[in-house]
């Protein structure tokens, strides 16, 4: 039985009922009554949006067959719960690569596009919604609308990116991108400045298709962390892929402490002796390293974690600083702290996250009012700095903060499929009227 939470496993919540769908050629009746519906793939969203407490989950991983795939051309079209993982494993040897591709290959073609996803090559190809030519969106009143930029052009702006809340997308056809192996040249650069991140981002932008850093955020001082940056090779080299290992049971909630993820934040930045190497890489452990540990999200424990991803504009660099010296002093600083700068490519879609300026995602254990107090803190400077936060990661934001960050929400709302809610959108839109 799949358990329909989400990867933070917080908010919990608790389903009225589940619905599966496994032939597209089904007639859906998506208007079942009272309680509210939503989509549901592979719960890789991180808080609630993916959640519909007390409603219907409509469980579209069934959906998850190839239908056509222009080998020429680039262009694949395929149904809604097919895991970017399975795609990847037909285009890939055909000499194509997704277009953008988040941190982990275990989603949706749907999630993806209900999430706008972003990846590491947002300075050159904005997110993912830039690359949809077309989808089929299956509405409550019983009609299946084929949306694309020319037709149903206002649904396939607010789909794209629209958190499910739009209708039941039921396939998508993307444009790919051709590469000439599955190997990336990859250059990895210690950097132990605000300065020398921003210098490396500067000199790199032009010329490599991929650029990501880690960052050590419990180090009080001098930012420090590691730069990648990367682009796909013609030749091969690389190493094998390893088979996965597993995380087999809830860690204990004291193990991820703030003394155990000090150390563990010294030793990755150790453990690269040299300031700078470079080398051959698969493209799979470069783009989903934390693949590598099926069920990662158990080392949280029961208790589960906050994943917070925030964004402020180029302009406001003082906010991100500020945001880094409140969380080494809270001593609450994640392992996972993942840093990019987004580009100006903006996205098609009407309540699309990114936007131009420097986004840093971070996972805080629960632990209770404490993590709450801090992640509230965090949300003070990210509005005062004009920045927003990723509804995708998102399980605790206020309705004032996201109303603050999408002034566009009531736009959106007037697109809604009216059967279609999440334990997201009515806490963000609580008391509303939406």
């Amino acid at each position: 039985m799949p358990s329909y939470q989400s990867w933070g496993r917080l908010p919990k919540a608790t389903p009225a009922a589940v619905r599966r769908i496994y032939w597209r050629s089904e007639l859906v009746d998506l208007d079942l009554g009272t309680p509210p519906v939503l989509p549901f793939g592979l719960g890789r969203s991180y808080g609630d949006s993916c959640l519909n407490d007390g409603g219907v989950l409509i469980d579209t991983s069934h959906l998850s067959r190839l239908i056509h795939f222009d080998s020429e051309r680039g262009i694949v079209r395929a149904e809604a719960g097919i895991s970017l993982e399975r795609l990847l494993a037909v285009i890939v040897p055909r000499g194509w690569f997704l277009p953008v591709s988040p941190g982990t290959q275990f989603v949706t073609l749907a999630g993806a596009v209900a999430n706008d996803i972003h990846g590491k090559n947002h300075h050159r190809a904005g997110t993912f919604g830039c690359h949809v030519r077309r989808f089929e969106l299956w509405r409550s009143d019983g009609t299946r609308r084929e949306c694309s930029p020319d037709e149903n052009a206002e649904l396939f702006r607010a789909t794209i990116a629209g958190m499910g809340l739009t209708g039941l997308i039921s396939w998508v056809e993307i444009q790919l991108v051709r590469i000439a192996s599955p190997c990336l040249q990859m250059e990895r650069i210690r950097f132990r400045s605000f300065e020398e991140y921003l210098a490396l981002e500067e000199e790199s932008s032009a010329d490599y298709e991929y650029t990501v850093s880690w960052v050590d955020c419990l180090r009080s001082g001098p930012m420090r962390g590691l730069f990648q940056r990367a682009n796909f090779s013609a030749g091969g080299g690389a190493r094998g892929i390893r088979r996965p290992l597993r995380v087999p049971f809830d860690m204990p909630s004291f193990a991820l402490n703030s003394t155990v993820v000090k150390c563990f934040n010294q030793a990755i930045f150790q453990l690269q002796r040299r300031d700078r190497i470079s080398r051959v890489t698969h493209y799979a452990p470069f783009f989903y390293p934390l693949d590598r540990v099926l069920d990662w999200n158990r080392i949280y424990g029961k208790r589960g974690f906050y994943q917070y991803q925030f964004l402020v504009p180029n302009d406001a660099e003082g906010g991100f600083q500020e945001i880094l010296r409140r969380i080494s002093a809270s001593r609450q600083g994640s392992f996972l702290a993942i840093l990019k700068r987004l580009g100006r490519i903006a996205s098609p879609g009407l309540m699309s996250f990114p936007r131009e300026g420097l986004t840093l995602a971070l996972d805080f254990p629960n632990r209770g009012q404490t993590t709450l107090d801090l992640l509230e803190e965090l949300d003070d400077v990210v509005r005062a700095a004009g920045g927003c936060v990723y509804p995708a990661k998102d399980a605790r934001m206020s309705a004032a903060s996201f109303q603050s960050y999408y002034p566009q929400w009531k736009e959106f709302s007037h697109t809604l499929d009216p059967r279609f809610s999440s334990s997201f959108w009515r806490r963000v839109t609580a008391g509303a009227g939406s």
